[in-house]
């Protein structure tokens, strides 16, 4: 983040179009000290953690997007920076026309020396503030002190926010989004406003075939076929195993190592068109694994067993350590565990 610089920054107040509002606009660009700029670009950069990315769509042709259009005549010639930085505070007052959106500060910031992927290029973010929060002033009066206080923005809270890389133009750029409030707002701002579509990229494609495959295990199996929860602990630790040990994901190559079952190799199979058609996504039967992704959806696959409200037993190793039964005498289930050492 050191490196990055803000070339060029606007600021303009738009309003809740339902509630006649209006914008009220800026008359040139913001002329701002270097500690006020540090602040602001922590401020607006912090909150994008994710891997996730996103490119700007239509649903007939890019160039019908109007963030995109404008985002392009931005980097093709940043002369046009603070005019469209006004015809996008008017685009984002003509989508605020749900009551629950409220009136806020728009920001649009033409970052430099930004680097994604390897590549250093150009960003152009598009930001709104609208929570406000009380502050306390302390300060000195004569020999004693007194107490204030002052609305404001917390800079460690950014509401909505985008960064427009200025990389795969054709696709409609790389972007990288967040919206920090309520769904509804967050249905505004990345369908309405921006109009994103996923990035089909490796972190895509492995975040969401671990999210199948564990629905997968958790939720289909136990309805389908006769397996015991221990069972589905090793197909879930041996998934999670998979996607850790490899670089590239193949469904043949997956559902021979961790299914081990040609039935229920067939059954994951056919559930993948399933799960595609149910959530609208697209998940290739090959693609290079994001290790970030696995990572994050480790702590989705820990294996637990909650037996009654008296033991949890956690998984993690091999199936054939682990074996359930029943004791009549006592007319309860029981497991036995192999081991060797306590710790």
């Amino acid at each position: 983040m050191d490196e990055i610089e803000i070339q060029h920054i606007a600021l303009h107040k738009v309003g809740n179009k339902t509630n006649d509002d209006g914008i009220r606009f800026s008359k040139d660009e913001l002329d701002l000290e270097d500690d006020v700029r540090a602040l602001l670009k922590h401020y607006f950069l912090s909150p994008f953690k994710t891997e996730s990315r996103y490119h700007l769509a239509h649903e007939s042709d890019i160039h019908l997007n109007e963030v995109y259009a404008f985002a392009k005549h931005v980097f093709e010639d940043t002369d046009k920076f603070f005019e469209t930085s006004m015809s996008l505070a008017k685009h984002l007052y003509a989508q605020s026309n749900h009551p629950k959106i409220k009136s806020g500060e728009f920001y649009m910031v033409l970052f430099d020396n930004c680097i994604l992927e390897g590549n250093r290029t150009q960003a152009l973010g598009l930001f709104k503030s609208e929570s406000r929060e009380t502050y306390l002033k302390v300060y000195p009066v004569k020999d004693n002190y007194t107490i204030g206080s002052e609305d404001g923005i917390n800079i460690n809270k950014l509401d909505k926010g985008c960064l427009i890389y200025n990389l795969e133009e054709k696709n409609g750029f790389v972007v990288e989004a967040v919206d920090n409030l309520n769904k509804t707002e967050a249905h505004f701002w990345f369908d309405e406003f921006l109009h994103l579509a996923e990035r089909k990229d490796a972190y895509y494609q492995t975040d969401n075939a671990l999210a199948m495959t564990k629905k997968f295990v958790t939720s289909y199996l136990p309805d389908h076929f006769s397996m015991d929860r221990a069972d589905e602990a090793e197909i879930l630790n041996n998934s999670a195993k998979f996607f850790r040990e490899h670089d590239t994901f193949d469904l043949e190559v997956f559902s021979e190592e961790v299914l081990d079952h040609p039935e229920l190799a067939n059954t994951f199979k056919s559930y993948k068109s399933q799960y595609e058609q149910e959530y609208k996504i697209e998940i290739d039967d090959h693609f290079d694994i994001s290790d970030r992704a696995s990572k994050k959806q480790a702590k989705n696959f820990k294996s637990v067993l909650k037996l009654d409200k008296n033991f949890s037993l956690y998984i993690h190793g091999d199936r054939r350590y682990i074996e359930k039964g029943r004791d009549d005498e006592k007319q309860m289930n029981f497991y036995k565990l192999y081991f060797n050492e306590e710790h």
